[in-house]
């Protein structure tokens, strides 16, 4: 992993070294002599080479220094200078110019190279930070799963409560509009001019004398029946065994239907939800 940066960071040094002391050369070498002019170009590679193994060298310690850090920069932009001021008096500046970054450009990419360093993990490391990434999506997986079956029970549940509720209320509508045409026709033969002559008629023969007005029987409130008092709500543990009980008093063993009905039968008491819950627990 460590090649990723240190190759391309080696590689634009050595370039933007020889093109550096290829210009110095080419562009001092009419003035002085060229050895004169070979100096200077190794006097600017070299001190750009020896900050840089300088600043290696502490990297590899774990430390840094500003100083060496801006001699190091200082060269690289003395060696950039040479080579943007060669551009500007050469015949053909816009090609000379194209390159001249590259000093600049090796010290970005050793910059790039110890951030590099200073963030690499182990492949340990790595592979435990996989691990954990791995958990993670597991577990939002499963809960995600878990949430919309979660979900689609719930609305089931409601559709079937709904369509029940639904039939109940057709099935006392119906109930009331015939028990209101029923009062209704009571109440016609009640007020009728003949029917109260017949009842009248009839009553005369068996009790002389009293004449009786005959009522419709009074449809009033009545007292409520009192409820029978609720057991103690059963704890999971009991309601585990309950429902075991009941499920496996057949052979085979009993659906949930089944049991929820044989449950209510046996007088327990217990939510929907708990009831679900403990036999989730029991199969």
């Amino acid at each position: 992993m460590n090649r990723k940066t240190v190759l391309p960071a080696v590689a634009m040094t050595a370039v933007s070294m020889v093109l550096t002391l290829a210009v110095v050369v080419m562009w001092l070498g009419a003035a002085v002599p060229w050895p004169v002019a070979l100096v200077v170009g190794l006097g600017i590679d070299g001190g750009w080479l020896a900050t840089l193994a300088y600043e290696r060298r502490l990297a590899a310690q774990g430390d840094h220094s500003n100083a060496v850090t801006a001699v190091g920069w200082c060269f690289g932009l003395v060696a950039a200078g040479v080579l943007v001021a060669h551009a500007l008096t050469a015949d053909d500046s816009a090609a000379w110019l194209a390159v001249a970054w590259l000093p600049v450009a090796a010290k970005a990419l050793w910059l790039v190279h110890g951030l590099w360093e200073r963030t690499a993990l182990t492949p340990a490391a790595l592979d435990a930070i996989r691990g954990i990434q791995q958990e993670a999506r597991d577990e939002a997986a499963v809960a995600r799963a878990r949430l919309r079956a979660e979900a689609a029970t719930e609305e089931t549940r409601l559709t079937a409560v709904t369509g029940a509720g639904a039939r109940v209320a057709r099935v006392q509508a119906k109930t009331a509009h015939t028990l209101a045409g029923a009062w209704a026709t009571l109440e016609t033969a009640r007020s009728g001019e003949g029917t109260g002559r017949a009842l009248t008629s009839v009553t005369a023969r068996v009790t002389p004398g009293v004449t009786p007005r005959w009522d419709l029987p009074v449809w009033g409130p009545v007292e409520p029946v009192p409820a029978l008092p609720e057991g103690p709500a059963l704890t999971d543990d009991a309601l585990d065994v309950v429902v075991d009980e009941i499920r496996h008093s057949e052979d085979p063993a009993l659906s949930y239907r089944e049991m929820a009905s044989r449950f209510r039968a046996a007088g327990h008491s217990a939510s929907e939800v708990r009831l679900r819950a403990a036999w989730k627990r029991v199969v």
